[in-house]
């Protein structure tokens, strides 16, 4: 959930990532994904956080996963933002 602190201090992260990034860096960032292993792993602790199974150790597992890829979400929309302004296509 974003909330109102969260969203400047993403904004001071995100942002000179995105001025940072020149336009093969932007397509490259834009078509980054997890490796199969780790889409796996992910799909397994969503099955059992579903079923209400996780230890401990997974849940914080599980949630680090989730955030990193809500980090990396943002950077591709920084990017894809970037590419727009420079009238770019993706």
């Amino acid at each position: 959930m974003t909330t109102r602190t969260t969203v400047p201090l993403l904004d001071g992260i995100v942002d000179p990532v995105g001025s940072a990034l020149n336009d093969e860096a932007a397509r490259k960032l834009i078509g980054l994904k997890a490796d199969r292993r780790v889409q796996a792993r992910v799909a397994k602790l969503a099955g059992k956080c579903s079923q209400g199974k996780l230890t401990a150790d997974e849940r914080h597992e599980y949630e680090m996963y989730i955030m990193a890829g809500d980090f990396v979400a943002m950077l591709q929309a920084k990017a894809r933002i970037v590419l727009n302004e420079r009238g770019l296509s993706l």
